[in-house]
């Protein structure tokens, strides 16, 4: 990909997996990428180096701390790829619910101001996991070929997986509904006072590098572990591991934001699904999520361009190169 640009482009939680590989794409691209992070997550400072060699400014802050945003100026967009990710944050005893909220809504508020204040258009990196827990669970998966699949002919989800039109009733967990939240604000922060908005609602992110655990990065964790030949065990909805899940690369992402970026404020929807398509009993598990994105395919003519087998081998490289990344991950 080769742009020339002269935007200048904030994103929080720059030393976060996402937030990192975005960055430094935007800066190859010809981007002006200035952004910050508060290293909340294990091993996210190993990418501050990476960073700031790329020339990219860089300064440790909060997405919580209004003072920490503070000093913004003259940047074109927002990037909001600060959050708390897990879908068990708020509820497993290691994260507040306030906390939770703080972070992941409250944040985005805070960049919202950023956005009022400088008329910046904003990003804001969303997920699946807005979608009702209920709905989802009442698909009628069977297993074929040890993966769960739907029939063609449902009607509330096709073969492509889930739209945009999916319920979003609750309960869709804490931090599903901490993104929903976020979301509707956004849109209302952007027809208020004007600058444009983009909501994208990503499927599982995944790629060489990312810090993994059992509640998120989960692609990452299993080929590590895996690896590292740690214990792996299967969980929920009969422990066979049929549970199907789209993953999706930060190259195929920002392909789409450059697009939305260069956009503005077109008109037209603002909400799109994100995903690669068809690749214990905890609180939130699901059996089947695999996002449709046809609605980015028809608005923006993007489709990711990495498949699940290239990403695999992609995180499986660096697993042999990285032995320690388990630990990493884990703090």
């Amino acid at each position: 990909m080769v742009i020339v640009s002269f935007m200048r482009v904030l994103v929080s939680g720059v030393c976060g997996f996402v937030g990192s590989e975005l960055a430094l794409g935007l800066r190859s691209a010809g981007y002006e990428v200035c952004g910050f992070d508060n290293f909340s997550r294990p091993g996210s400072e190993r990418n501050r180096p990476r960073i700031e060699a790329a020339g990219i400014e860089f300064w440790r802050g909060d997405v919580r701390q209004e003072e920490d945003l503070a000093r913004v100026k003259g940047i074109d967009w927002v990037i909001d790829a600060a959050a708390n990710p897990s879908v068990l944050a708020g509820v497993d005893g290691k994260t507040g619910s306030k906390e939770l909220l703080e972070h992941n809504l409250w944040g985005t508020v805070n960049l919202l101001e950023v956005c009022k204040r400088e008329q910046a258009g904003m990003i804001l990196l969303s997920t699946s996991r807005v979608y009702s827990i209920d709905a989802l669970c009442a698909l009628p998966v069977v297993s074929k070929d040890g993966a769960f699949v739907l029939p063609e002919s449902l009607a509330a989800v096709g073969p492509r997986g889930v739209a945009e039109g999916f319920s979003t009733a609750a309960p869709v967990s804490l931090y599903g509904a901490s993104k929903l939240a976020s979301e509707q604000i956004a849109l209302e922060y952007g027809s208020a006072f004007g600058f444009p908005v983009w909501v994208n609602r990503c499927g599982v992110m995944a790629g060489a590098g990312q810090f993994g655990k059992p509640d998120q990065g989960i692609f990452s964790y299993w080929i590590h572990s895996w690896a590292q030949r740690a214990p792996l065990k299967y969980s929920g909805f009969g422990g066979a591991g049929h549970q199907v899940r789209d993953c999706l690369h930060p190259d195929d992402l920002l392909a789409l934001l450059v697009k939305q970026m260069d956009a503005g404020a077109r008109a037209g929807r603002r909400i799109f699904n994100v995903g690669g398509g068809a690749a214990s009993p905890r609180p939130f598990d699901l059996p089947w999520v695999v996002l449709d994105a046809a609605c980015a395919g028809q608005e923006w003519d993007w489709r990711p361009e990495k498949t699940v087998d290239e990403i695999c081998r992609e995180i499986a490289g660096h697993a042999r190169e990285h032995p320690e990344w388990l630990e990493v991950s884990r703090g």
